[in-house]
């Protein structure tokens, strides 16, 4: 079983032709039966040239168009790839996803581009420029003033993705990168690069962009960072010791290379002491605390790591979420009737063991045993599965817990003294996240929690039985939203509406005569060229 194969050696994608590299590759396996789905090549590509193609071809062509332009092209290329979702999420499987969790990855992914193409409609001017603020006069005779715009940079953002979310992870880079003009130059993790590969022919296949606006390396990228100039960008989605890694590369912090880094994060989520078995914010707690171990088998950077549970509720919400676990079925997600399916590979599983190994030095596993588990259609050799597995430390203090990430399906239960300063102090332990959540229908306790826990994260959920109908839930970050965090979590901010666009651009403080500077954001020829994709 599984989803359709693909080319047997992934191709790049390089000014505006795809090339195949003459070396074998390794091969790249299917998560669950361990059989090969793909090559992923060894040989290395010259990135430098690509980074010169988008920024000689691809950037000039983006920058002729208005942001009402680039919109229409992201909303295009949304409804394009939305006719494909089926062959996507076909090959999805392969990645080890089940239906819900390519939902997250294909159909989120593809959601992020109608939001920015919606909001580039909606917030931005129909010009090439935006302003920031209004002119602010300077000299006393009104002839002398300055005037803040955001301009396109003259560079290429290079996107450096994760395995887990192979579709949504570039997709949300790619569109507000778009949207500010600025080309992409697009590096998959090699584990799940087949399905990002499909993705991006699609994209090549629809004419929507403009030569040059995308390009892919399905290689290791030759020279990437040291051909990286200050017009450039590079986000990084990874591990944090991998973002230090880049972060202080010669040519990236010689050349103030504009960085943005969502790394690995130990997010937590509270339960308020009001919440107490039999209200509706203890079921949401603990079916949130599932979902969040199971959803793409726990390889989720903002997964619940930390569950801080009141002293005396622990022993109920332990028995709550035991029970709610042992119904769940491991197992080949080509199935339908799998609940979680495997890790990406068998690499990553034995990353994830030898993070639950260091755990189990402060805390005992509840739930779980990764060498004793049934799995449904799946080899349990050569697929990368494990059970869902929940510790609890009863000593909040112990340093593990709060250090130790298992990047899987493992989450430890941790109590608290029921103060909102007590679960503010064991957050912060985190040491910067990108999302909390706050389960309580107190409103001091949650107003306490917030803006004592706020300084430590990128996003805060709170949810109780009033907002939990419509919430999104702890896991999802969403184009409104910042995706990013302080601190451990990689002090980036990635998304965030119209926020991450500006992150492309080029802020700039114009000074001199108000009537020459009100002719920098005023009407501009080209606003009257038709339209570009769909409106």
């Amino acid at each position: 079983m599984g989803g359709p194969a693909v080319a047997a050696k992934l191709h790049s994608y390089l000014a505006g032709d795809w090339y195949e590299a003459p070396d074998e590759g390794r091969p790249l396996l299917d998560a669950a039966t361990g059989a090969e789905v793909a090559r992923l090549s060894q040989r290395p590509v010259d990135a430098a040239a690509a980074l010169r193609h988008a920024r000689e071809v691809g950037g000039p062509a983006l920058r002729e168009l208005t942001f009402h332009q680039r919109a229409g092209l992201l909303k295009s290329l949304g409804k394009h790839l939305a006719a494909h979702t089926d062959e996507f999420h076909a090959l999805s499987t392969r990645t080890g996803a089940t239906r819900r969790d390519s939902v997250l990855d294909v159909d989120g992914g593809i959601a992020v581009l109608f939001v920015y193409g919606g909001k580039g409609t909606k917030e931005l001017p129909d010009g090439h420029v935006l302003p920031d603020g209004d002119m602010e006069p300077i000299g006393k005779q009104g002839t002398f003033a300055v005037r803040h715009v955001h301009v396109p940079r003259q560079g290429a953002a290079v996107q450096i993705n994760a395995f887990n979310f192979p579709v949504w992870g570039m997709l949300e880079k790619l569109a507000p990168a778009l949207l500010a003009g600025l080309p992409s130059v697009v590096k998959p993790a090699g584990q799940t690069a087949y399905l990002t590969e499909l993705v991006f022919r699609r994209i090549i296949e629809s004419g929507i962009l403009p030569e040059g606006a995308v390009q892919l390396i399905c290689a290791p990228p030759d020279g990437i960072l040291d051909a990286l100039t200050g017009q450039d960008v590079l986000s990084v989605t990874g591990s944090a010791a991998t973002a230090r890694t880049l972060r202080s590369h010669p040519a990236v912090a010689g050349r103030a290379v504009r960085f943005n880094a969502e790394a690995d994060s130990l997010n937590c989520a509270v339960l308020g002491p009001d919440a107490g078995p039999g209200t509706p914010e203890f079921d949401l707690f603990t079916q949130t605390l599932v979902t969040e171990m199971t959803v793409k088998a726990g390889q989720k950077c903002t997964a619940i790591r930390r569950a801080l549970v009141p002293a005396g509720l622990i022993d109920a919400v332990q028995e709550a979420v035991c029970a709610e676990l042992a119904d769940l079925c491991v197992g080949n997600p080509a199935d339908p009737t799998v609940t979680m399916g495997p890790l990406a590979g068998l690499g990553q599983r034995e990353e994830v063991l030898r993070a639950l190994k260091a755990l189990t030095a402060a805390a005992r596993l509840v739930h779980g045993d990764p060498d004793r588990f049934e799995v449904l259609d799946g080899d349990r050799e050569r697929g990368a599965f494990l059970p869902p597995l929940l510790l609890r430390c009863d000593d909040p203090d112990r340093a593990e817990p709060h250090e130790v990430e298992a990047f899987g399906p493992v989450s430890t239960l941790l109590p608290y003294d029921g103060t909102a300063a007590h679960a503010i102090a064991l957050a912060a332990r985190g040491e910067g996240s990108l999302v909390g959540s706050v389960v309580t229908h107190d409103p001091g306790f949650a107003r306490e929690t917030v803006l004592g826990a706020a300084p430590w994260h990128g996003r805060l959920l709170l949810l109780d039985r009033t907002d939990a109908g419509e919430s999104t839930g702890h896991g999802s970050p969403l184009p409104h939203t910042v995706h990013g965090g302080p601190g451990r979590a990689g002090g980036g901010e990635e998304l965030g509406g119209i926020r991450s666009v500006l992150h492309h651009m080029q802020r700039t403080a114009v000074q001199g005569p108000p009537a020459i500077l009100s002719t920098l954001t005023g009407p501009d020829p080209a606003t009257t060229a038709e339209p570009q994709g769909e409106e």
